[in-house]
């Protein structure tokens, strides 16, 4: 499982969640928690941090599809050092939690072999117009989780919404949970991930 920390954060964000989903050990599942590389953010008035991409600003508008792409490329090069290390695409998870998962959905939905599943967490669908002629065949029936809070502050859940029905459009068969919590995760969500992991794998 390749799971994206969010703007700002690191890759040791979400370690401590691991020991709490509580997955049986027959799954020998294993954690890659990557860095994203720093670079300035215009919404923090370009101040140097781990980020996936820019953000110009909240709530939609412009995006950073040169940023975006160059991420793309990050994830699929840990996706071919999973296959280097003999691990099958129909056992390797995308997740993400915010910027983190838009750069899993993104990715996912492009991979060019099936995936296990795509776990898209407090975030939303990056350039959704490019999509339909940029998507892989190969994951077009792809297991997709996706979760949101009602309360979320930094992606209203309304973006959230629109992503989730523009890949329902699409065809993509997708679980949705929202929660009331602000941009975060919260112990019902834990609960919902490790019964959705167990499934897909």
């Amino acid at each position: 499982m390749i799971w994206l920390h969010g703007l700002g954060a690191d890759g040791h964000d979400f370690e401590p969640l691991v020991p709490m989903l509580g997955l049986p050990r027959r799954l020998a599942l294993r954690f890659v928690f990557p860095h994203a590389p720093e670079r300035p953010v215009t919404i923090n008035m370009g101040a140097r941090m781990r980020a996936w991409y820019d953000i110009v600003r909240l709530g939609g508008g412009a995006e950073d599809s040169a940023g975006i792409h160059q991420s793309q490329a990050l994830l699929e090069g840990l996706i071919a050092r999973e296959r280097e290390r003999g691990i099958a695409p129909g056992r390797i998870v995308l997740a993400g939690f915010s910027q983190g998962g838009a750069i899993a959905l993104h990715t996912g939905l492009r991979h060019a072999e099936r995936l296990a599943g795509i776990m898209a967490l407090s975030t939303y669908l990056p350039l959704p117009a490019t999509l339909e002629t940029d998507r892989s065949p190969a994951n077009a029936d792809v297991p997709i989780f996706m979760a949101h809070g009602l309360n979320d502050e930094m992606i209203g859940i309304a973006r959230a919404l629109a992503s989730r029905d523009a890949l329902e459009a699409l065809g993509y068969a997708l679980v949705w949970h929202e929660y009331p919590m602000a941009h975060a995760v919260c112990e019902e969500e834990v609960t919902a991930i490790a019964g959705w992991l167990a499934g897909v794998l």
